[in-house]
């Protein structure tokens, strides 16, 4: 049974997220704020979170960015009223894996944190680790570990799928609503351009590793893909 953690200073929101997640088969964690929501991941550590972004004292954002510091990457979808491009795409920059939009369909919600933890458990079910190599590029997909010229890289479940997309089709463009299908697992509606946030922040992680890093290219109106040597 997969463990949620549900964290939503609204209490009438929570219960109904909390029946919800039970009734599809989920073991229900949730806490009331950001503060006593790390206390649960570090002590309880969930298969999944889900959290509001509006919360007094640590939001969810602050939350998030706490967790991917700490470099913990259990699958994060933030809950949030800010329905447009700019706040999207700030939340997935802190390293969260997903967003939901209110007002939501919690059939949705569902959906999403199914799609997450699916490709975990694919991860984990793997009887024989087979590195995936690009150059310098090394994925890791039982361990869902990153190198890079032999440094580790830390990444989300959505940056790794992002990266694992790119490297093994090399030299082949993959187009924003492409890369939208492999990453996120649904066919919900989003806006196409938080791709260029997963990429930007992939960009940022391997030249951190190597400043000349350039292997990630983008095909002007076309997408993006991995140029090798």
């Amino acid at each position: 049974m997969p463990r949620i953690l549900l964290i939503d200073d609204d209490s009438s929101l929570l219960d109904a997220l909390s029946i919800a997640f039970e009734d599809a088969g989920y073991e229900v964690l949730t806490a009331p704020d950001g503060a006593r929501g790390l206390e649960r991941v570090r002590a309880e550590r969930p298969d999944a979170v889900v959290s509001d972004v509006n919360m007094p004292g640590l939001d969810g954002l602050s939350l998030c960015r706490s967790l991917r510091e700490a470099g913990d990457t259990v699958p994060f979808v933030l809950l949030t009223s800010r329905d447009n491009e700019i706040d999207e795409a700030f939340g997935l920059s802190l390293g969260a894996d997903d967003y939901v939009a209110k007002p939501f369909s919690t059939r949705v919600l569902l959906a999403r944190v199914s799609a997450l933890l699916r490709r975990e458990t694919r991860r984990r079910s793997s009887e024989a680790e087979r590195p995936v190599a690009r150059g310098a590029l090394e994925l890791y997909p039982e361990r869902l570990e990153v190198r890079y010229a032999k440094s580790a890289v830390v990444v989300t479940v959505t940056e790794f799928r992002m990266l694992e997309a790119l490297a093994s089709r090399a030299g082949i463009v993959l187009s924003r609503d492409r890369l939208l299908e492999i990453v996120r697992g649904d066919d919900s509606v989003v806006a196409e351009r938080i791709i260029d946030t997963y990429v930007r922040r992939l960009r940022r992680k391997l030249e951190a590793v190597d400043s000349s890093f350039d292997r990630i290219e983008t095909v002007i109106g076309a997408g993006y893909r991995w140029k090798d040597d």
